[in-house]
């Protein structure tokens, strides 16, 4: 797989890293672990520098409308660094215009170590508040 990832729920951070050629199949794959792994309040930092990818138009799209029913569905989103060769910023311009709409903070990178430090200042999400074990409808036991 050229679309390797991980997710740390210490420190709330999902990090990935494209290496040649990336599918959507690929991307896919990487939005299916973050809904399963509860990352998408994480922040994020996602290097696609020195990923390629054959990936048509449409498909770009599609993967923009996904993330955009997760912005919509899954309420808040993590901040999110990207990192992009110069010459890759045209060809994704459509999704990142699509993921700048979630109400978060964003910025996009030519330098890893940039992003690295600008998503390192961010404070992490706090953790979702747990619910309560008691049940609906019934008022709590007076001692």
């Amino acid at each position: 797989m050229t679309l390797v990832w991980s997710i740390d729920p210490e420190k709330r951070l999902m990090t990935a890293e494209a290496d040649g050629e990336v599918t959507r199949a690929d991307m896919d794959g990487y939005l299916d672990a973050m809904a399963a792994g509860g990352a998408m309040a994480f922040r994020k930092l996602f290097d696609g520098s020195r990923g390629e990818t054959a990936m048509t138009g449409e498909d770009m799209l599609a993967l923009g409308v996904r993330i955009r029913g997760y912005q919509e569905s899954q309420g808040e989103m993590g901040p999110l660094a990207i990192v992009l060769a110069l010459d890759k910023m045209e060809l994704v311009r459509r999704v990142v215009g699509m993921l700048a709409i979630a109400d978060r903070p964003m910025k996009v990178f030519t330098s890893l170590s940039e992003a690295r430090r600008w998503i390192d200042e961010l404070k992490a999400p706090p953790p979702p508040r747990k619910k309560s074990a008691r049940k609906p409808g019934r008022p709590p036991r007076k001692s």
